[in-house]
């Protein structure tokens, strides 16, 4: 049995920003904690107003090796781009 914490991904949304982007990893031993270190390691000047946190080995990554495949528009599907349907009169601009 390891006696390692498990490491947190943390996230955090700054006052002036909608998304919330990563700002690093540290070891806690559940959520509650991961959020009150992650609080104390990286908001030290006020910036952020949202904290998440994710156990790392939650989180499902793309392979790089695939960026071609998972990426490249879909041009040949259709229905992604609804530029072939008809659109009232009334509705107005969309």
């Amino acid at each position: 049995m390891s006696k390692e914490w498990p490491l947190w991904e943390v996230f955090i949304r700054g006052q002036h920003g909608l998304a919330h982007r990563h700002v690093g990893s540290l070891h806690a031993p559940d959520a509650e904690m991961a959020i009150k270190n992650a609080r104390d390691v990286y908001t030290r000047r006020n910036e952020g107003v949202s904290i998440w946190v994710a156990k790392a080995v939650d989180i499902t990554a793309s392979a790089p090796e695939e960026k071609g495949p998972l990426f490249d528009p879909a041009n040949d599907k259709v229905y992604r781009h609804p530029t072939f349907y008809d659109i009232p009169d009334e509705v107005g601009h969309m």
